[in-house]
């Protein structure tokens, strides 16, 4: 009997990669075979991101560029899935016949049976990784109860859902023991873990847990300010495999500002947070996300935030202009700059914070870490230390020589050179 054949394209976050992955785990345990080229596959599945306008953009291009395969008989099915069609269902079937099925972030189901797979309940915890065999992520819960006035999540993703303590301990063994050495703690809001489950946190419980199974790393993202337990901050400082890491996505400084994008923090409060946080952890460091051109952004609240970068000195930061989203409720809100005013306020922070970063990584001359190596090219291997998560933060540009170097594998490098984003050094021969 013929398999059939299957090109996933997966698009967006992590959060995103993990439901391809696990969807890809049950397709295959009913023969479905997942291509590496589309023009080798009957069908193209498209995991669609919708959360800003490059994502949506992007999603729509690879579906209509899926079309055009599919017009041409180089492949005879289009199927889209996830963020986008959630939020455009009824526009993308209007606009976009030729795609066979549109689904949304909950109709796994659904979207196996259209491929002709079936879902086995045992697999759960099961997946077919997309990241290098070396680093995976662990989702821990779905879904968001914040009310951020710029964001479309809760629609997406509806309501905050932990996921049981020893579901995601029997997944993360699975993980480590297929080689996984880095495990990326994930959700839309890590730190309301539990509450669902117990009437309180339990983040502090399951990374302890984590941390029992002997992964060499474990690293937390995506720490919603309000409520973020600080007994991890503790733990991560007490065990050698915690990352000494937080991703905690700010947003912006300004009061007014966070009040108006409902963010139940003010600006004090942050900064009392970052102090606590440091201090309980002098060796963390820190990755942030800020928003600019908020309607009503002023120029004065924007040199606030300006201030706010410089003083703060975060570790990594990414900033982005505010995407007017109709199915977030600050679309209510009259836009007040443009998109050229927006992109150019980013583009200011990004400078300050370059400058940060390179002052930052200037500590690191002269220095021994240890790097966990992702890609070898030549005579370079790439790499990341404790302080850097996968795909968004510096890189280790290391020469080895004639050292024997593998993908996959930890090293320690001398730090020789240093930019805003790069450390450059050599590979430590033991």
């Amino acid at each position: 009997m013929k398999k059939h054949k299957v090109f996933l394209l997966s698009l967006g976050c992590s959060k995103n990669t993990v439901d391809s992955e696990r969807l890809m785990a049950q397709a295959e345990a009913s023969g479905i075979i997942f291509t590496e080229q589309a023009d080798d596959a009957e069908t193209i599945l498209i995991n669609s991101c919708g959360f800003i306008a490059d994502a949506k953009e992007e999603s729509i291009n690879e579906t209509l560029a899926a079309i055009d395969k599919k017009a041409e008989g180089v492949i005879k099915r289009v199927y889209v899935m996830g963020c986008l069609t959630e939020l455009h269902r009824q526009e993308l079937q209007e606009e976009m016949p030729e795609v066979d099925g549109f689904f949304g972030t909950r109709e796994l189901f659904e979207v196996l049976t259209a491929l002709g797979a079936e879902y086995r309940e045992e697999l759960y915890d099961h997946r077919t990784l997309l990241t290098p065999p070396h680093y995976s992520y662990l989702k821990i819960a779905e879904g968001c109860n914040r009310t951020c006035s710029f964001c479309s999540i809760p629609k997406i993703r509806g309501r905050y859902k932990s996921q049981p303590i020893e579901q995601l301990l029997r997944e993360a063994a699975l993980l480590q023991a297929s080689g996984v050495k880095e495990l990326n703690v994930i959700a839309q809001d890590i730190s309301l873990y539990g509450y669902d489950l117990a009437g309180k946190t339990l983040l502090n419980d399951l990374v302890l847990r984590l941390s029992d199974i002997g992964f060499d790393w474990i690293r937390l993202l995506y720490a919603y300010p309000v409520n973020f337990p600080l007994e991890v901050i503790d733990t991560m400082r007490e065990r050698e495999n915690i990352c000494n890491y937080l991703d905690i996505p700010l947003q912006h400084c300004n009061s007014r500002i966070l009040q108006s994008m409902n963010r139940g923090i003010n600006k004090n409060e942050t900064i009392r947070l970052i102090e606590n946080i440091r201090e309980r952890n002098p060796d963390i460091r820190l990755r942030t996300t800020l928003i600019t051109g908020y309607p009503g952004e002023t120029r004065e609240e924007f040199e606030e935030l300006l201030g706010f970068v410089e003083t703060s000195r975060f570790d990594r930061l990414g900033c982005f202009p505010y995407f007017h989203e109709e199915h977030a409720p600050a679309y209510a809100l009259t836009e007040t700059l443009s998109t050229e005013e927006k992109q150019e306020r980013a583009a200011e922070i990004m400078e300050l914070q370059e400058e940060v970063s390179e002052e930052k990584n200037r500590l690191f001359d002269g220095t021994v870490v240890k790097v966990l190596i992702d890609q070898i090219e030549g005579e370079n291997a790439f790499g990341r230390t404790e302080y850097d998560a996968p795909e968004v933060d510096n890189e280790c540009i290391l020469a080895f020589g004639d050292i024997p170097v593998t993908l996959g594998l930890f090293y320690m490098a001398t730090i020789t050179d240093t930019t805003a984003f790069d450390l450059h050094g050599s590979v430590v021969e033991l």
